[in-house]
């Protein structure tokens, strides 16, 4: 019988997460960044920038030394007053955006894989408790942010005719 630890169950979810979201997004030009699955949606550039402000804020929270550094205006752009922001001179290229993604996630993978285990049992940050109690659920919490958002790609990528990926 193959025992399974939390962090590596969490670890698993993280890198499935990534693996779809980068998926759907993968075939897809600048220009199509721009678009909004439907009306009243944030365009996609704005929804990944979110997921990489986010995820540095909630990291942040638990462990300030796992920070990703942004580049300068960045999280203002994707602030949640600018998202009726059409401009796309305002925001990141996919290849940006990726590059963002990947060093963010490597700090939350680099901070789980530091922690111990028994931390994933302490508080999460107050701001935060009452929709995720624990360091576990916030670390769950931010290995499924992009699937919560993964759903929203799909009908660009319908609309720009790209195949069916999942």
């Amino acid at each position: 019988m193959i025992a399974v630890h939390v962090k590596d169950a969490i670890r698993s979810t993280m890198n499935l997460s990534d693996m779809v979201f980068r998926g759907y997004l993968g075939d897809l030009e600048d220009a199509d960044l721009m678009r909004r699955p439907g009306k009243g949606c944030n365009h996609l550039a704005w929804q990944i920038g979110h997921l990489v402000v986010a995820e540095i804020m909630m990291l942040g929270g638990m462990f300030p030394e796992f920070k990703t550094e942004l580049p300068e205006g960045f999280e203002e752009a994707h602030h949640k007053d600018k998202v009726d922001c059409d401009d796309a001179s305002k925001f990141n290229t996919l290849a940006e955006y990726l590059e963002l993604m990947t060093k963010v996630r490597a700090n939350t993978l680099a901070a789980l894989e530091a922690m111990d285990e028994s931390k994933l049992d302490d508080p999460a940050p107050e701001q935060m408790r009452a929709f995720c109690p624990t360091v576990g659920d916030m670390m769950i919490l931010i290995g499924t942010h992009p699937m919560m958002h993964a759903g929203q790609v799909v009908p660009v990528r319908r609309e720009c005719g790209k195949p069916v990926m999942f």
